[in-house]
């Protein structure tokens, strides 16, 4: 990353945001939280908050299986979540996503339901080093059900995905390909609109996991030009357990159901089952109603604030923090691109990471510590952890101020 020297603030009004966000008032072993791991989980709104405590106070009914007023709510306010989601992705149909308790279950969708039944000894998947576990792992599943394998285009030394490699990769035996957004680990942005026109050419499937990128710049499918599109809500405000898969109709239409059960059927036989069309016939069972009504509200709050402001103050925050720790000697950061979002993975010379991370929650400071769901990242780089310092927007200068305060203090500690 190239870091631009600190700009005075931009017109923005964090502490009427941080006013939203009841947690982020609370103090944490008799400091005053600063809560750097947004990028494992978003803190929630009081709108998010009051809309799903509304959900169950006056609405709490099953969706699309009554008749009564209770359950009329119910589906409304959860259908009402994938009409919000498609015009927050800007899908061609909100037919076209299918809610799901986020990109974990969404990635095995497309496994499961899209790729097992088509791949065959000596086809390929083609993945990258920077991937979390829930862009390798479900691969690796299906391939070894299968016989085919899983390739992994390389990176550079700043965290970058050398794409030309990538298309190297994409030789006529492959038959899925799939890449973060953005890395949960590094912050790196992906060109995926260029990987999918590359994609395209040669008649490849693109999946993008977009769970880093919802949560800091708005998304178009269908400019990205991908053929799924996952994504989960928990990083984006919205409680935990909800998210989404968005996917081309034709595919949808042409994948078999990965769950069975109730409400994703037309009728049940014992001599044949037929199926709701897409996307009911992915949704068997009950889903995370109120969180989804929460999803709602989530996608309001960020419309209400603008991705314009958001970004803009976050590359505030992101510029000024990694300024600040590479005033500390001994600081490594992994993860230089040029384009990055809000994410920082870095260590300190001599000092273990889980040790470093217990210490500055002492100090009221909460960063992830660990491999992150990315252990080949971890390999390529050669450690075996790193501290991940991961912004949102209702974060601010003085945080920052306050986290490099205190891992001063560790630092000394541990020296």
């Amino acid at each position: 990353m190239t870091v631009k020297p600190s700009h005075p603030s931009v017109d923005f009004d964090v502490q009427r945001v941080r006013a939203d966000f009841p947690l982020l008032s609370r103090t944490v072993h008799g400091k005053p939280l600063v809560y750097f791991d947004n990028a494992n989980t978003s803190q929630k709104p009081r709108q998010v908050i009051e809309a799903v405590d509304d959900h169950y106070r006056k609405h709490n009914a099953n969706v699309a299986r009554a008749v009564h007023l209770l359950g009329e709510e119910a589906t409304a306010a959860y259908e009402n979540a994938r009409d919000r989601l498609a015009a927050f992705i800007n899908a061609g149909s909100r037919n076209e996503v299918v809610l799901t308790s986020g990109t974990t279950q969404s990635m095995n969708l497309v496994a499961y339901s899209y790729a097992l039944p088509r791949l065959k000894p000596g086809d390929a998947i083609v993945t990258t080093v920077m991937e979390h576990h829930a862009n390798i792992v479900p691969w690796q599943l299906v391939a070894a059900r299968t016989g085919a394998i899983v390739k992994a285009a390389p990176i550079d030394q700043n965290g970058e995905l050398i794409v030309e490699k990538f298309f190297e990769l994409l030789t006529p035996d492959v038959k899925l390909a799939c890449v973060a957004h953005v890395s949960n680990v590094l912050g790196t942005v992906n060109p995926v609109r260029e990987i999918a026109r590359e994609c395209r050419k040669r008649g490849i499937p693109l999946v993008v996991d977009g769970s880093q990128a919802l949560p800091h710049r708005p998304v178009d499918v269908q400019a990205i030009g991908c053929d799924f599109y996952a994504f989960t809500g928990h990083k984006v405000l919205a409680p935990t357990g909800t998210g989404g898969l968005w996917a081309k109709r034709e595919h949808l239409q042409a994948m078999p159901p990965f769950f069975g059960g109730g409400e994703m059927i037309r009728e049940v036989r014992f001599d044949g089952t037929t199926f709701a069309e897409p996307p009911h016939k992915f949704e068997a069972g009950t889903p995370n109603i109120a969180g989804f009504a929460g999803i709602g509200a989530a996608i309001d709050y960020y419309q209400s604030i603008g991705f314009e402001a958001i970004r803009a103050w976050e590359y505030e925050l992101l510029t000024y923090a990694t300024e600040r720790l590479r005033e500390i000697p001994g600081v490594r950061i992994y993860g230089e691109a040029k384009e990055k979002e809000p994410v920082i993975s870095f260590l300190v010379e001599g000092a273990q990471a889980m040790d470093m991370a217990t210490l500055l929650d002492l100090e009221g400071v909460a960063v992830r510590s660990g491999h992150h769901c990315a252990h080949p990242l971890m390999q390529f780089y050669g450690v075996p952890a790193t501290l991940r310092a991961s912004l949102a927007f209702y974060n601010t200068r003085e945080e920052v101020d306050a986290f490099i305060a205190a891992l001063l203090k560790v630092r000394k500690l541990l020296m």
